[in-house]
């Protein structure tokens, strides 16, 4: 397969007229000619962090409960939510997730998967019953799968029992592993990776991170302040601490990290482990602002993710964090360091969300799995723009709409805009949300 683009985002930087080849879904050669395909051609990134089935969630928690709604309050929600959920519709709302994802610009995701068991927490026949449901919705829309089987053992750091909707994501150290290795067996592509993810150290056990299956790790952390509080009380280390205590290195990502001193920013970006940032879902739950510029200062890997999938937009997801970065500090380009805010964030992203999903990918690179994204340039907004303010341009005035194609693994799963099995998996998706609107 043969892509050539006007412009193309290489690693050495900006080149005209470049042609990628592509063989077994790897980039073989990358060089220059005419006859242009598409017009700007980038490195597509992972998405880093994802909770499928919240998808169907979006737009039912947007009031106000008794008292002060929280991340809290929202979670209540969800566990009364999950109640409803088969692992049909697992997998039908998965996939309307994962065409959203490719027609935004994301060639991959990497899924925090925890919902395992059914109603009560009832196992079923196949242990990796519901994670085959996710890589099943990965096959049949091309994105590429990091899968992350999530340990749930306890209601917090006290080691009181799950309860209620957390009932389906427990698991012991042992049943876990047994989970994980029953969850191989469904990722079948080539390009499809495992890791595991210990859901926070208020749900896992100290000793049993000791365990954990070989490959990417990744947990969210210090994500509230009540969270810190408990960690704390319990640990007697701030969560963040206490993980880069005991061995986080570039092997881990660490979800949110939003409540965190100066110090421990500086060490995180020290330990080569990966910030997994969720600028959309962090500001709808109101978990507060990532010290981005201190971070990146110190020469700190991020990568970013969806998560709770409210909202899946690669362009505001950049927007978000730098807006964010701006309010928080009363001032403009704070993540750029003297150069493209779009180039910077763009950049740091891709290579970021390729390490923590253990994803080859991260550049157009003779090697990388071809992981490509191609920008319309014919509108208005694009008209004389080059370099980097086409990037600029993408994430502060432009949307989602100028993604014209995207690759995963050389799947062509995006052309013309629009995901190549979008009419069936909405259809399917629309049908789930009528019942489950029905029930709620």
């Amino acid at each position: 397969m043969r892509i050539a683009a006007k412009e193309a985002l290489l690693p050495e930087g900006w080149a005209r007229d470049v042609v990628v080849e592509v063989e077994g879904g790897r980039i073989v050669s990358v060089g220059h000619g005419t006859g242009a395909s598409v017009d700007v051609l980038l490195p597509a990134p992972v998405n880093l962090h994802s909770h499928a089935f919240q998808r169907a969630m979006a737009g039912l928690t947007e009031y106000r409960t008794a008292g002060q709604d929280s991340f809290w309050t929202w979670r209540s929600l969800m566990y009364r939510f999950l109640e409803r959920l088969t692992p049909e519709d697992v997998e039908v709302i998965a996939a309307q997730v994962m065409v959203e994802m490719a027609e935004a610009g994301y060639a991959a995701v990497a899924e925090f998967h925890y919902l395992h068991h059914g109603l009560g927490g009832q196992t079923y026949s196949d242990l990796s019953e519901m994670a085959g449901r996710i890589a099943q919705a990965s096959r049949e829309t091309g994105l590429g799968l990091t899968l992350l089987p999530v340990l749930y053992e306890r209601g917090g750091c006290d080691n009181r029992a799950l309860q209620g909707g957390q009932l389906r994501f427990g698991n012991d150290l042992d049943s876990f592993v047994a989970l994980h290795e029953a969850s191989a067996r469904h990722l079948t592509r080539a390009d499809d990776r495992l890791g595991a993810a210990p859901h926070s150290l208020r749900a896992v056990r100290a000793e049993s991170l000791a365990h954990l299956p070989r490959g990417p790790v990744h947990i969210h952390v210090a994500e509230q302040v009540a969270e810190v509080e408990e960690v704390s009380a319990f640990m007697g280390a701030r969560p963040v601490e206490w993980v880069l205590d005991h061995g986080a290195n570039r092997d881990w990502c660490l979800i949110h990290a939003t409540q965190m001193t100066p110090q421990e920013t500086e060490g995180l970006a020290r330990s080569g482990a990966v910030a997994g940032l969720c600028p959309i879902t962090e500001a709808n739950l109101g978990d507060g602002i990532f010290d981005g510029a201190r971070y990146l200062s110190h020469g700190g890997a991020f990568g970013i993710g969806s998560d709770s999938n409210i909202r899946i937009s690669l362009s505001e997801e950049i927007r978000m964090l730098e807006y964010s970065q701006r309010l928080g500090g009363k001032a403009r380009a704070v993540l750029a360091d003297q150069r493209s805010v779009g180039r910077v964030i763009f950049e740091g992203m891709v290579k970021g969300g390729a390490q923590a999903a253990g994803r080859q990918s991260g550049a157009i690179r003779v090697g990388d799995w071809a992981d490509l994204l191609a920008l319309d340039a014919s509108g208005p907004d694009m008209a004389g723009r080059q370099g980097d303010r086409l990037l600029d341009t993408f994430a502060f005035a432009g949307d989602d709409r100028m993604v014209s194609d995207l690759w995963s693994a050389g799947r062509h799963i995006v052309t013309g805009g629009r995901h190549i099995a979008r009419d069936a998996v909405r259809a399917r998706f629309a049908a789930v949300m009528a019942r489950l609107s029905e029930a709620l």
